[in-house]
């Protein structure tokens, strides 16, 4: 997997601020972005509700839930905007809270009744968990947000055998050769993300240590969801505009759970709380 060294560019408050899309007096809850949201299962429930709640928080016009497994109800407790009927989107989160063992046959994902659905709706689309095997077999515009384990077993699946160790050594190389093996973007989630294309390197500051807790990548996911779908036409007119997108959203994340921590142990819930003060400081 050899791969041509690029110019990391270091992710500031500065360029995210770019990727946020503010609504003007004649937005409505259509042109600011429908984010279509495949996540959760019986067996981890509560990424739906983080991903959800974390997409609602960040800002945008409609989250459409799609519930394989009822957890619907668990969804509208919490975040009650939410539509649980099927519709026009502007982007698709796919796979958080869904077991890689249950579709890591692609022929198994490619048949579900939703998958079908994100394919005949072409637009910009975030993988994750669960939903990496798609990497590379839908048309639209892909991210995928492994973290170095998913990553390794996704790449050795695909004929390029490597353990998540030698990611974790070399993680400025991997993403960029996982970007230009699966023809995706590619965001590594880590102490330090990174994301890419196959022209595009970025690197995230460090993050907080507190963050390496169960659902926080749940909320990132969540997060990145909301931004691809007001970012959506932006995304489907230039190329980089996806790899900027997610990370702005790692650098959201990272700065709630800063806010959320004070320097103190966090949950993914706390995070959550303080995503639109994180955006309201890159704004003001």
């Amino acid at each position: 997997m050899a791969q041509k060294s690029q110019m990391v560019k270091k992710w500031s408050a500065r360029d995210s601020k770019r990727c946020i899309i503010t609504p003007s007096d004649l937005d409505h809850k259509y042109s600011r972005g429908v984010l279509g949201v495949i996540t959760g299962s019986a067996q981890y429930p509560g990424a739906a509700v983080l991903t959800t709640s974390a997409a609602a928080a960040t800002g945008i016009g409609m989250i459409r839930f799609h519930s394989s497994s009822g957890l619907a109800h668990l969804v509208l407790h919490s975040t009650p905007s939410a539509v649980v009927q099927p519709g026009k989107v502007s982007a698709w989160l796919i796979g958080s809270g869904i077991s890689t063992k249950k579709y890591s046959d692609l022929s198994t994902w490619l048949r579900h009744r939703w998958i079908k659905l994100a394919r005949l709706q072409s637009v910009p689309t975030v993988l994750d968990a669960g939903a990496l095997y798609l990497a590379g077999s839908l048309e639209q515009p892909t991210l995928i947000t492994p973290h170095s384990g998913e990553l390794a077993t996704l790449l050795t699946a695909r004929g390029v055998p490597i353990t998540a160790e030698a990611i974790e050594g070399d993680p400025r190389k991997w993403v960029q050769g996982a970007a230009k093996t699966l023809g995706v973007t590619v965001l590594l989630k880590g102490s330090k993300t990174f994301v890419a294309n196959d022209e595009l390197l970025i690197e995230l500051p460090v993050a907080t240590p507190w963050l390496a807790t169960a659902g926080t990548g749940d909320v990132l996911a969540g997060i990145i969801g909301a931004l691809v779908a007001t970012n959506s036409i932006e995304i489907l007119n230039d190329y980089n505009r996806l790899a900027e997108v997610a990370a702005t959203g790692a650098f959201i994340h990272a700065q709630a759970a800063a806010k959320a921590s004070g320097g103190g142990p966090i949950c993914a819930e706390m995070i959550i709380g303080h995503i639109s003060g994180a955006i309201s400081q890159l704004l003001n």
